[in-house]
């Protein structure tokens, strides 16, 4: 199973190349595209997150889904 919007991932080196080093980033899924691509890859459209969790940027990324880290939610206070 693949990415759900809602879900948020750090996107790294793993998922690919161009998100290597400090290019990594964390992104909340709002959007996965359901055409077909390579095998085991997946457009996926989304927010970048800030060090505070708020959203700055909206992203289209090309990603090996295999390569995303899931971060999970810290439990509500």
């Amino acid at each position: 199973m693949g990415p759900r919007p809602g879900e948020v991932f750090y996107v790294g080196r793993a998922a690919s190349v161009q998100f290597a080093g400090d290019r990594a980033l964390v992104l909340r899924v709002v959007r996965v595209d359901p055409r077909p691509t390579y095998i085991g890859w997946q457009w996926i459209d989304g927010y970048v997150l800030g060090p505070d969790g708020s959203a700055i940027e909206r992203r289209s990324v090309f990603v090996q889904v295999e390569g995303l880290l899931p971060i999970l939610d810290s439990p509500a206070e």
